[in-house]
Parts: structure tokens; C-alpha cells; sequence
């Protein structure tokens, strides 16, 4: 089990990366900066749809230790990337086959270029504690660590959503993955203590405090995934099938009634492909009043029918997951919420779980887990913590 007080681990990453900063460059740094990843309480595959999500910042995150260069040199250590160091210039950035971390990088640089040219080349040391693989945006926390260091460095005129957007643009067009806008959004402008329902049609957004007797609960299945190579931008392109027969832009545009009403003339696997967008964005909405309500078992009902949805018909969970969803949703009943969480295909499954039964859940997974699956979970009692531009 990993369980780990908020002040004390990003006191403990900033500490490692200044230390480890003077060791690769011999001077200290600069400046240190730090971006959260994030934990989606419910809202899956709505975000590239230009619909509602509802995520939380959480006390893991990437951080970076840099300083100015008067070239156009990057040269970037990453202590968590088998101690690897990578360096390119900012006049010819291309994509690299062998240290692929470094991309993000590189696609972040690239693409905040087209909005500041004027920036030169820096040194920096990056390390991060948020679960590569897991669901948890490790990557997004990265790049808006980069443009967070960046627009200290060079004093530029950057806020949170059109960071957020950069780094979007760096993971869509580079990387190569077509996620949406919520994991760099959220990642930039997460308030502490509370949920942002955002609409990633408009970019608005709308903070919920997550009650105080209420702990993010996140379950890492340690079943590895990568969306790049999985079939999330085959979800992707399916939703846009569904839309494209609407003659609409995304499937936020598509009602319930109207989608039912045209089940007959949809490809099967396409219909349930859009059916759970547009039933998930009906819950992040209810779950935001929930929230707000401190009702706890409606956020309970939300959240199992959207790992319903996510299990039947976007058919993204795993075996692992439906598992860890069945025990701890076993506890909590109506008293807490749980749902596999990120784009599936393994990686993590989070609760909201009373104070008071965290200690009946927890062992409820570190009994039952290895012995069903043969895996052994790792366990994070998350804050929500505050976005790197807020």
C-alpha cells in the first residue's frame, strides 16, 4: 500500500530535484516548478465528445528544477526515465524514436514556440511521482510543468487554459495521441480542496468542494496500458462516426431521445459507443449537484452506472478493474462512490470513500486482489490539490 502526506512528498520532490539539478549542472537552479496530475471522479471519454468531465488535481505530480541558457539548446535530465539525459535545439525539434519521454518535451516546446519565439534554451531536471501508465495523466502533468517552467523563466504572458491548450496541441499533433482538454486543464487550473466540472466545449468551468470526511481513493490495477497504441483513438473515431450521421460536430450535440430514436439505422457497437457519452455527460452534471449537495447516494448511483456504461458499452475496463470495483463498492454501498477512472484498458479505478471506512476498504483490496488476480494493486490516499497556473 502507498499512502502519503500531501506537504511532505512535494516537499521531498522538491528537495530531490534541486539536489539533483547541482548534480548534472553544477549551479543551482533557477526556479522550481511543479504541476499535479489527475484523478477523473467521472466523466470518461467525454472530453474529446465537447462534453462534461469532472476531475481533481491530486498531491502527485511532476516537477522541475532549470535554469536560462543564452542558446537555443534544451538539455533535459529525467531522474525517473533511467536517469536519462536528452538534448536538442529549439531551431530543429524532431520526434525521437529512442527516448520517447523526451517528446513530450520536445512537442510542448514546439508547439509554445508558434506562440512565443522569442524563448531560448534552458537546463532542466525533471523527476515525478504520479504512476506512468496508470490512468493518472503522468503525461499532461509533464507538459504543463514545462510551460509553467518556461513561462517563469521567460517571464511570458501564458495562463492556464491556453497552456492547457498548448499542451493538448503538443500530445494531439506530436505525441500522437488524440486525447481531449481536460487532463492539461485540470493539471493548470485545479483548485485545492475541490472538483472542476468543465465543459470542454467551451472551456468553462465550475468548482465543487469535495467534502472534508471524503478521501480520493485511487487503485492503481498495475495493469499496464498505453493509449497511444490501444484502441483509444479507435473509441475516438467511432464517436465521430455517430456524430458525423447527426450532422454535428461532437456527440455533446446529440441528445438521448435522439439517439435512441435512431438505434435502428446505427451500426450496434457504434450506438453503445455513443450511448455512454451521452449518458456520461448526464451524470457528470448530476454528480457536480451531488457534490454540492453532499449527496452521497447519488454520487454512489453516478458513479456505478458510469462504470457500467464503461464496462458494457464502451467496453474499456478490464477484468482487474471490474474486480476492484466489485470489492470496494462491496464497503461503501450508498455511503461512497467508485468507477474505473482514466481511458481504460487498465490502469486505475477511484472511490470516494468516508473517512471512516478507508481502513475496511484497504484491506479489503489487500486481501482480495492479489488472491483473485494475481497482482498486487498499490493503493493512493489522494488531496485535491491546485493546479500549477491557479
Amino acid at each position: 500500500m502507498i499512502s502519503v502526506a500531501l506537504e511532505q512528498k512535494e516537499l521531498e520532490q522538491q528537495a530531490l530535484v534541486q539536489i539533483l539539478f547541482e548534480q548534472q549542472f553544477q549551479h543551482s537552479a533557477e526556479l522550481v516548478c511543479h504541476a499535479p496530475g489527475r484523478v477523473n471522479i467521472i466523466g470518461d471519454h467525454t472530453d474529446y465528445n465537447d462534453g462534461f468531465v469532472l476531475p481533481a488535481a491530486i498531491n502527485y505530480g511532476t516537477t522541475i528544477a532549470a535554469s536560462v541558457r543564452d542558446d537555443k539548446i534544451i538539455k533535459v535530465y529525467a531522474h525517473d526515465c533511467d536517469q536519462q539525459t536528452n538534448e536538442f535545439s529549439l531551431t530543429e525539434i524532431v520526434f525521437d524514436q529512442q527516448m520517447m519521454w523526451s517528446n513530450y518535451v520536445r512537442g510542448t516546446l514546439q508547439a509554445l514556440l508558434k506562440k512565443h519565439p522569442e524563448i531560448n534554451g534552458a537546463n532542466l531536471v525533471v523527476t515525478g511521482n504520479v504512476p506512468q501508465g496508470a490512468g493518472l495523466s503522468s503525461s499532461a502533468s509533464f507538459e504543463i510543468a514545462i510551460l509553467k517552467t518556461f513561462t517563469q523563466l521567460y517571464q511570458l504572458e501564458l495562463n492556464g487554459i491556453n497552456a492547457a491548450l498548448i499542451g493538448q496541441q503538443a500530445e494531439n499533433d506530436f505525441v500522437g495521441c488524440n486525447c481531449g482538454i481536460m487532463d492539461q486543464l485540470i493539471s493548470a487550473m485545479g483548485q485545492q480542496g475541490h472538483a472542476m466540472l468543465l465543459d470542454c466545449k467551451d472551456l468553462s468551468f465550475e468548482d465543487a468542494p469535495i467534502p472534508d470526511d471524503l478521501t480520493l481513493f485511487i487503485v492503481n490495477s498495475n495493469v499496464k496500458r498505453g493509449l497511444v497504441d490501444s484502441a483509444y483513438n479507435l473509441r475516438r473515431q467511432q464517436c465521430e462516426a455517430v456524430a458525423k450521421y447527426f450532422g454535428v460536430s461532437a456527440l455533446r450535440d446529440v441528445t438521448m431521445a435522439q439517439l435512441n430514436a435512431a438505434e435502428k439505422e446505427i451500426e450496434p457497437e457504434l450506438f453503445k459507443r455513443a450511448r455512454h457519452v451521452v449518458s456520461e455527460n448526464t451524470r457528470a452534471v448530476n454528480t457536480l449537484k451531488a457534490l454540492k449537495a453532499n449527496d452521497m447516494a447519488t454520487i454512489s448511483a453516478e458513479m456505478k452506472a458510469s462504470h457500467i456504461s464503461l464496462r458494457d458499452d464502451f467496453e474499456v475496463t478490464t477484468k482487474e478493474m471490474d474486480g476492484l470495483v466489485e470489492m470496494i463498492d462491496s464497503v461503501l454501498g450508498t455511503k461512497g462512490g467508485v468507477r474505473m477512472t482514466g481511458g481504460g484498458f487498465g490502469g486505475c479505478v477511484v472511490a470516494l470513500v468516508p473517512n471512516n471506512l478507508v481502513t475496511e476498504v484497504t484491506d479489503i483490496v489487500n486481501r482480495k486482489y492479489e488472491q483473485e488476480f494475481g497482482l498486487t494493486a498499490s493503493i493512493y490516499h489522494c488531496t485535491a490539490s491546485q493546479g500549477a497556473f491557479r
